[in-house]
């Protein structure tokens, strides 16, 4: 009967040192045991040595047998002389069961070619798992000159060491060789080796191009390889841009996700959305890229390597980190830092850049009661990031050039972000008025996201579309932007006043400014006209508050009659008339689009009749 046997130095040996070990031990001469083995063959599923000396030994390793002799392995491998000691007072025959074998059956078929003299070859793929192996063994010079822990290490320094090929190669081995490789110092020798060449090309090199070479090689190592070296070049000196753009490499290579690119909601609900949402749906389990957990750990390792210099990587690849940090659910602080930093490069980045997907954590069982989790895109992050601007540009007193630029960016945002019908007039409005007043020079941008999300909410109270309208400095359209307002029904009429004065005051010119020359040549104005049309408005306001005093007053005595189940009095009809010809509002009436129409085609002919008395004045003049 064969006892398996477990390694002879682990807990619960009996074995009691290797004092002994020459006692219960024949060497045998390198010639002797050359000739004791033929060749090594495969028969599935095991190895077997072809010799006219009979086996005596079977050594598995994973599910693969190795029949063998065991005099070859107890002359070079120490850990065999301890199981033949262990076993020389045992009745029992026995097999060897090596667990956790590093490099596994492949690794110990090449060691048991060395054992029995065959020639083996060394190359960049074996020699960190042959390695290791030689530990496992304790195969040293005390057993045999030559021995393979001295072979295996002398060409990792000299031979592997010396090459940056051979040396990623390795590294790339070493992904299950732990624990061995890091006890044995290979990986850290390895990346102490790429980084002192990493560091020497960078510092040779003019331009940050010319390192690309090496960022693709590094790109293949696992993520505590990258940092492991990534810290040591940083800590050389390294310049910032040269890590980032590192970084980038890395990122591209294990995060593919990273660089769908959304274009907003122009096709919003026709399944374009749909497809690149799920390209970066959130899940716990494989999302097609590797699994959650590694996708976390490689995003907040990278984002942990970044230097803090704002030019070691673009605004653009932050946000898309920002993206995936989101997507995986990252640390809130990790978050955080990403904001911070978008922040401080915020003018850099493009509208496609801030559009975010907001996820949701299924898991959590969350129940959504606020309209704004329910938007497509996180628009919270977005303020976030914006307020994190403002509150620097505080504080380095920024130029104005970067304001407008902002007030650009996030006007375009706001246009994206309102054809989503479920973000709230409010949300809508905290974000159109993050900026100060000074920051936009003109609000042609700002008119087109108000415009956008009218169109998109339709069922938009009165009061709300008033609301949002105030946001809006009328003096700052352009001669267009006024144009398509005068027309436009989903604005309020208030607004509608505002913007035909706005023509008429700066004589149809498009500049906020009035200080377009062609259009003052074409269009002359004189002051007599916006003397003219001033007195008319004050006419308009003069007629309305007496009528608006005459309408309380009637309102009163109805009341005070209680005559509240007849019809409707005559006077109450007359009343609405009036207040169809000027478009009068009072609180509690709901005019309805026929009478709202009524009212602007009233405002046109009081602006038509001023525009012939204008033009008929200019021919008296003339």
């Amino acid at each position: 009967m064969k006892k398996p046997l477990a390694r002879p130095d682990s807990p619960g040996s009996d074995f009691d040192g290797t004092d002994h070990v020459h006692e219960h031990s024949i060497i045998l001469p390198s010639k002797l045991i050359t000739s004791i083995g033929d060749s090594l063959e495969r028969k599935e599923p095991s190895w077997l040595i072809t010799s006219q000396i009979p086996i005596d030994l079977t050594i598995q390793v994973e599910e693969v047998s190795f029949n063998v002799h065991k005099y070859p392995l107890v002359s070079k491998c120490g850990y065999m002389r301890r199981v033949d000691i262990q076993q020389s007072n045992s009745s029992y025959d026995y097999d060897i069961k090596l667990e956790n074998f590093p490099g596994g059956s492949e690794t110990f078929e090449i060691i048991l070619k060395f054992c029995y003299g065959f020639p083996i070859d060394f190359n960049s793929k074996n020699i960190a798992p042959l390695r290791c192996a030689a530990e496992y063994l304790d195969m040293t010079e005390e057993l045999d000159d030559g021995n393979l822990v001295t072979k295996t290490e002398a060409f990792l320094t000299f031979v592997v060491l010396s090459s940056w090929k051979d040396t990623i190669t390795v590294l790339n081995t070493c992904e299950d060789l732990s624990p061995w490789v890091d006890n044995l110092q290979i990986v850290r020798r390895c990346c102490d080796s790429i980084a002192w060449k990493a560091s020497r090309e960078s510092t040779s090199a003019n331009t940050v191009d010319e390192e690309g070479w090496w960022f693709h090689e590094l790109a293949t190592l696992r993520i505590d390889h990258f940092m492991r070296i990534m810290t040591t070049i940083k800590a050389k000196g390294t310049r910032p841009e040269i890590i980032g753009k590192c970084i980038v490499h890395y990122a591209q290579r294990w995060l593919p996700g990273i660089n769908v690119e959304l274009e907003g909601l122009r096709g919003y609900g026709h399944g374009k959305n749909d497809l690149q949402f799920s390209v970066l749906s959130r899940s716990n389990e494989d999302v097609g890229y590797g699994h959650g957990k590694e996708q976390k750990e490689i995003i907040e390792s990278l984002v942990s390597l970044l230097p803090p210099q704002p030019e070691a990587v673009s605004c653009k690849f932050l946000l898309q980190m920002l993206k995936m940090a989101n997507v995986y659910s990252a640390s809130p602080a990790l978050i955080s830092e990403l904001e911070k930093r978008v922040g401080m490069t915020l003018e850099d980045a493009n509208v496609n850049d801030l559009l975010i997907p907001r996820y949701k954590n299924a898991d959590q069982g969350k129940q959504i009661n606020s309209p704004e989790e329910h938007t497509v895109y996180d628009t919270d992050l977005v303020q976030r990031v914006v307020e994190y601007f403002l509150m620097l540009e505080q504080q380095q007193l920024q130029q104005q050039t970067e304001n407008i630029n902002i007030s650009k960016l996030l006007d375009s945002y706001l246009a994206e972000i309102a054809r989503d019908p479920n973000l709230s007039v409010t949300k809508f409005q905290v974000l159109a008025e993050l900026l100060p007043e000074n920051a936009r020079m003109f609000h042609d941008g700002l008119y087109r996201a108000i415009d956008t999300y009218l169109k998109t909410h339709p069922s938009l109270p009165e009061h709300d579309r008033r609301r949002l309208c105030k946001i809006m400095n009328c003096k700052k359209l352009s001669l267009d932007a006024c144009s398509h307002a005068a027309q436009n029904d989903r604005l309020p009429l208030r607004t509608v006043v505002q913007v035909k004065m706005r023509t008429t005051m700066q004589g149809k010119d498009p500049s906020p400014n009035g200080n377009n020359s062609e259009e003052e040549g074409n269009q002359p104005t004189t002051d007599m006209e916006i003397k003219t049309l001033k007195a008319e408005l004050e006419n308009v306001k003069l007629k309305m508050v007496e009528l608006q005093s005459d309408y309380s007053e009637l309102q009163h005595e109805y009341d005070r009659i209680g005559n509240k189940h007849k019809n409707t009095p005559r006077w109450s009809m007359s009343w609405r008339k009036i207040k169809k010809s000027f478009h009068i509002k009072v609180d509690g009436d709901d005019d309805t689009e026929e009478e709202r129409g009524e009212g602007r085609q009233t405002l046109n002919s009081i602006s038509n009749r001023s525009n012939r008395s204008s033009f008929i004045r200019r021919l008296s003049i003339a």
